[in-house]
């Protein structure tokens, strides 16, 4: 049985933190606390780190995570009479920012954050029957502001490496691509591990390349198979650069606290409501959604 976390007492008349009046919110989160049982992915313990845990909730800096590439040598003059084409120097690339991993507009009125495991049953039916309808619509709205947050659990054997194999895609621009790639073949690459092969249908070869590159020390392989111990962010020799990244998100989890998956916490103009978790249909969310815009 999943672990709950909030409930609808939290909701009730002059529940403390509560900001909202009963009627708004307890439809919501009726229906949701009956399904809370059966429909999440439970936390049964901690998940091991691979590198230094995050600290802080922040994402680090970018400016650690890439170096610029080095300038090409400009030819030697020649020494005969023989005419030479002498090739500028490569302009240095780009480095890259922290993975993106957000819908719609920060300056939404109400902003959700979602704790998920890609491989957890329960964060896939709530992606794929509520988050892209909400994607569609209020988010595209402007109402609703998306973030998802990173929370693999260790019941899961390949939910970290499909965090890092996101987190990466993300740094180069195609989360959205990636992660509906990651829950709509979910069933394939949970039974071996095969990840790479969606995450490259979902971007074109050179953006792949680049989510390779990144990938690098992360314990796969360009086809995204790899040995069970790295599943939980173990990694052996060069650490893996996009775990920090997936640790800062977990801190953020472990503060709520995240019991199970899919968790989600909703924020309405600054007052952050307690947390709640398990599948919740698009028509509720929306109803609930809608009862916070009027008030």
């Amino acid at each position: 049985m999943a672990h709950k976390t909030g409930g609808v007492d939290a909701y009730l008349p002059g529940a403390q933190g509560s900001t909202l009046s009963a009627w708004a919110a307890l439809p919501f989160f009726v229906i949701l606390a009956l399904g809370m049982a059966t429909v999440s992915c439970s936390k049964a313990a901690p998940a091991p780190s691979s590198a230094q845990p995050a600290t802080t909730g922040q994402a680090p800096a970018s400016s650690s995570s890439a170096s610029p590439a080095k300038s090409a040598t400009a030819a030697k003059p020649p020494t005969s009479g023989a005419k030479t084409t002498v090739k500028p120097a490569a302009k240095p690339a780009a480095p890259l920012g922290a993975p993106v991993k957000t819908y719609g507009s920060s300056n939404a009125p109400i902003t959700m954050e979602v704790f998920s495991d890609y491989e957890c049953p329960s964060c896939r039916n709530l992606y794929e029957n509520t988050l892209r309808s909400l994607i569609n619509d209020y988010v595209a709205a402007g109402k609703v502001y998306l973030i998802h947050r990173d929370y693999p659990l260790p019941m899961h054997k390949y939910g970290y490496e499909a965090a890092r194999w996101l987190n990466a895609s993300a740094r180069v621009g195609k989360f959205a691509d990636v992660e509906s790639a990651l829950y709509d073949n979910q069933n394939s690459w949970a039974a071996d591990g095969n990840i790479g092969k969606y995450v490259l249908a979902a971007m074109s070869p050179a953006e792949f390349k680049r989510v390779e590159t990144i990938m690098h020390g992360c314990g796969a392989d360009s086809a995204g198979t790899k040995p069970a111990s790295f599943a939980l962010g173990q990694s052996a020799g060069a650490a893996c650069s996009v775990d920090s990244y997936i640790e800062a998100d977990r801190v953020l989890g472990n503060k709520v606290p995240v019991q199970a998956t899919p968790t989600y916490v909703i924020t309405y103009k600054g007052n952050r409501l307690p947390a709640g978790s398990g599948f919740v249909s698009w028509p509720i969310l929306k109803q609930f959604f809608d009862s916070l815009l009027s008030q």
